[in-house]
């Protein structure tokens, strides 16, 4: 006889991805994919989660921003200048570059 576990033996924990950014070459990594491959909020969201990771203190002192003004611009929703996302990531150490986008092409 086989057990099955019912809706009370289970328990979840809520994911998050900061517990996953352990390096600067995977924030790194994941900032890339989310510039390439999301929305303005999801990347909007990625900044957050490294911001997270690396700690809110020290980066609202790297970009001369207060981190009550941090966390807003880095909430869901929000709409940030162009400027400020650029200072946050270079506070975090990266820069932004483009690349030609590549087709895929069926033969």
């Amino acid at each position: 006889m086989s057990y099955l576990p019912t809706e009370q033996d289970l328990t979840t924990q809520k994911f998050d991805v900061v517990e996953f950014l352990q390096t600067e070459e995977e924030m790194q990594f994941y900032l890339a994919e989310m510039l390439e491959e999301g929305t303005p909020d999801e990347i909007i969201q990625a900044l957050n989660d490294i911001a997270r990771a690396r700690g809110i203190a020290q980066l609202a002192k790297d970009t001369g921003l207060g981190r009550e003004s941090l966390y807003k611009t880095l909430s869901q929703g929000s709409k940030p200048r162009f400027e400020t996302i650029l200072s946050i990531i270079r506070a975090l150490g990266m820069q932004l570059s483009t690349v030609p986008k590549q087709e895929v092409r069926i033969a």
